[in-house]
């Protein structure tokens, strides 16, 4: 026995907002975590508001101080970079994917101490370097090496904190 299916139409849109309604909504959008303006464009275009509407709520929320890109940049970049330990590297591709201007990501880069960064480094390399079960030891260095550029680590850095370690 089959049921039928709920038909949800070619596309399943959200309920459009008002102007009014727009702006309390996305101020507490901005105020429940630090956003880029790319993300609250997107989500400003996925109710319905476009253009010069949703630019001049953009502007609104800058002046009122919900909306900082430099502040997201910082927070992204302590976020990314203390809980999920990536590399310069992925952090700096993932604001450029969210489209934040070269002067907020450079502000936002300098939340990561150097020191603290090639501990970091050296802890991440270790620990996998353990979880490996290669055999042979180019193999493995290789793989190590694949592991933490993919974390977004600069190679020159990967292969001095290899060498340091082993």
């Amino acid at each position: 026995m089959s049921y039928a299916r709920k038909d949800y139409g070619a596309e399943h849109t959200k309920k459009p907002w008002s102007l009014a309604e727009a702006k309390v909504k996305i101020a507490a959008y901005c105020a429940y975590q630090e956003r880029c303006q790319e993300e609250v464009r997107t989500k400003l275009a996925e109710r319905g508001i476009f253009g010069a509407e949703g630019e001049d709520l953009i502007a609104t929320l800058i002046t009122e101080g919900f909306l900082n890109e430099e502040r997201f940049a910082c927070a992204f970049v302590r976020g990314k970079f203390g809980l999920k330990k990536w590399g310069r590297n992925k952090i700096l591709m993932e604001l450029k994917m969210k489209k934040v201007s070269p002067n907020c990501i450079k502000a936002g880069m300098k939340e990561i101490d150097q020191d603290e960064y090639w501990e970091v480094l050296l802890r991440l390399a270790s620990k996998k370097w353990e979880t490996l079960k290669e055999t042979v030891l180019i193999k493995k260095k290789y793989k190590l090496q694949q592991y933490l550029i993919g974390r977004g680590f600069e190679p020159d850095l990967v292969q001095m904190a290899i060498q340091e370690m082993i």
